[in-house]
């Protein structure tokens, strides 16, 4: 089953994109509409918390990829806090551990956007 949520709360002028379930064809896209409506809203300044990530296909990283072409451009930027188990591995393997700051909490990861 595909199945995924995104929560958001905005903490001073960090947009902080709670990810739970699957990252993947089905869901991707929708993690890209979810964040492009807080991009419209003004917000530039992202954490993606994958605390609660089980699952992320090559199409989820590919998502989190476009949001990040997206942002760079407009001066904004993208974190991520709380990777664990195979969400990690993949960031690991795929190079995006060196792409992007990668974070053990949300604190960590907003503090350093600022």
């Amino acid at each position: 089953m595909d199945n995924a949520s995104f929560t958001s709360e905005i903490l001073d002028d960090v947009a902080v994109v709670s990810v739970s379930g699957r990252l993947d064809p089905l869901t991707g896209p929708q993690f890209e509409e979810f964040v492009n409506n807080l991009i419209e809203q003004g917000n530039l300044k992202f954490v993606a918390d994958l605390g609660g990530l089980e699952y992320i296909s090559s199409a989820g990283l590919r998502s989190i990829l476009s949001m990040a072409k997206k942002l760079r451009p407009m001066g904004g930027a993208i974190v991520f806090a709380n990777l664990k188990g195979m969400a990690k591995d993949v960031f690991d393997i795929s190079g995006f551990g060196s792409m992007f700051g990668i974070f053990e909490t949300v604190s960590a990861a907003k503090d350093s956007l600022d």
